[in-house]
């Protein structure tokens, strides 16, 4: 009843080329030889994967159906053979980084720049993504490091704290809220507000922190990501609230932060496979790593003041008309 590898590559070049004497020529091999080993995975498999039909092959629905599972296996081997092939042009080793969007915008990137300095020989990839994707890639071991803001439970997964930041308000240069140096949550109420969906970890975040303070989170919109909250700040569509991390990959664009009382703290986490030994290229990425956070992500003593360009433009938009 089983078929190996050779029946496949058979049966494949069989059905994407439509003929016998299309899938010799594919394969480098004889019409005889194809037709024998095609007879042969029929009798092994016990129903035939094509109909003769005035000369011409006609693949059974069956024949469809296993055509399906042939293409999934031979993306494998695609990706087999991309791997080695990797391996082979990047001897030093190969690093594969994912992040959430909050760190993924900035600080991720600053640290593969630092990183790059010292290692230019390793091959690195990287994709911001949100939560489950990001699991998602660690468990299947498509990823060696994530970084991400929102602690993961997995029993296969081990995290470390490696930073830490606060929930703030996001809002253009020249709003209201700007010449406030600190902000209550009950100050929010009167402008259009950006939020989250309600089931994502932020949305509940958002939505508790309002409660906490006697108050309903009502937003015209909702959006996937702090990052979507900046852009949509930044075009004039509302004030959000954001992370720090996400905050301060935007801070060229005129969005002025403002801090909230009482607002929770987000954790920066190191996530990684909780059993695998931690490959050299991975040490050291980790440590290029954590100076980058040290560096780039302290808010211990985060600047309320407005950008220095967006002050003077402020300035500029509060003075009176000469008349």
């Amino acid at each position: 009843m089983k078929i190996n590898l050779k029946q496949i590559e058979v049966f494949r070049a069989v059905m994407i080329a439509g003929s016998i004497r299309g899938a010799s020529e594919m394969l480098y091999v004889s019409q005889p030889a194809v037709s024998r080993l095609l007879s042969h995975t029929e009798q092994r498999i016990g129903f035939p994967l094509f109909k003769r039909i005035r000369g011409r092959l006609h693949a059974t629905q069956e024949a469809k159906k296993l055509f399906h599972q042939v293409e999934a296996v031979y993306d494998g081997v695609q990706r087999v053979n991309d791997m080695a092939r990797e391996l082979y042009e990047h001897q030093e080793g190969i690093l594969n980084l994912v992040a959430s969007p909050s760190v993924g915008h900035m600080l991720i990137p600053a640290a593969i720049a630092a990183y790059r300095q010292s290692h230019p020989h390793v091959k690195l990839t990287f994709h911001y993504l949100t939560h489950t994707p990001l699991t998602d890639r660690l468990i299947k071991q498509q990823a060696d490091l994530a970084v991400t803001i929102l602690p993961i439970k997995h029993p296969n997964l081990e995290q470390e704290e490696i930073g830490s930041a606060r929930l703030v308000c996001i809002c253009p240069y020249n709003h209201p809220l700007a010449r406030r140096s600190m902000l209550e949550i009950k100050d929010l109420l009167e402008y259009p507000f950006i939020s989250y969906d309600k089931g994502s970890p932020f949305g509940q975040m958002v939505r508790e922190l309002f409660e906490n303070s006697g108050h309903e989170a009502r937003s015209v919109l909702d959006v996937g990501s702090p990052q979507n909250a900046c852009a949509l700040v930044q075009a004039g569509a509302g004030i959000a609230l954001v992370d720090q991390f996400s905050a301060k990959s935007w801070t060229a664009s005129g969005i002025v932060t403002r801090p909230i009382a009482a607002a929770p703290t987000l954790k920066a986490y190191l996530v990684r496979l909780r059993d695998e030994p931690v490959s050299q290229i991975s040490l050291s990425f980790m440590e290029t790593l954590k100076a980058t956070f040290r560096k780039e992500g302290d808010f211990g003593n985060f600047d309320l003041d407005m950008p220095a360009a967006a002050g003077a433009s402020a300035g500029r938009a509060s003075a009176p008309r000469r008349k």
